[in-house]
């Protein structure tokens, strides 16, 4: 039996969403934050390092509750507040060895998450989806005001733009 939810683009967004979501809550569980925090640790390795402002505008996660994040990811030893050179009045946000090490476990983890999500297609059905994914993703975030992380991973693998 059909019902009309099965085309509906909302409902299927949701679905994969929550199954990916409870995978993943289950395999960042260690982490402080959890998916969240496993974000701010992913920007906190990227290069150049940025501050928390820049890294809050990049996820959209408020100031608030960013600052709770680094501040167990701290504690935890997996980041570290470094001054800014270029602003004394900023804090850049820096994996440390030990959060970088993390950071990989947990991709790993993720990969197998996002295999099991995407195991009903075919390898070469499950990466074309990714990039048609990536593809709505950018442009929806081009419509939002967050920063545009899109830009980077496309300048970073050195494709263009539409």
């Amino acid at each position: 039996m059909t019902t009309p939810l099965e085309g509906d683009l909302g409902w299927m967004l949701g679905v994969v969403f929550r199954a990916y979501a409870k995978a993943a809550d289950h395999v960042l569980g260690d982490l402080p934050g959890g998916p969240r925090g496993y974000q701010v640790l992913s920007a906190a390795i990227g290069e150049p390092p940025r501050n928390q402002g820049a890294i809050g505008a990049d996820l959209g996660i408020d100031r608030t509750i960013l600052t709770y994040l680094i501040d167990d990811l701290e504690k935890a030893e997996l980041v570290a507040r470094r001054p800014d050179p270029a602003d004394r009045r900023s804090r850049l946000v820096v994996a440390t060895e030990k959060g970088r090490a993390a950071w990989q476990s947990h991709r790993d983890a993720l990969r197998h998450v996002e295999a099991h999500v995407l195991g009903a297609l075919p390898a070469d059905g499950a990466a074309s989806f990714r990039g048609l994914l990536q593809t709505v993703a950018c442009s929806a975030q081009a419509r939002d005001p967050l920063t545009d992380l899109c830009e980077a991973v496309t300048t970073a693998r050195g494709e263009e733009r539409s």
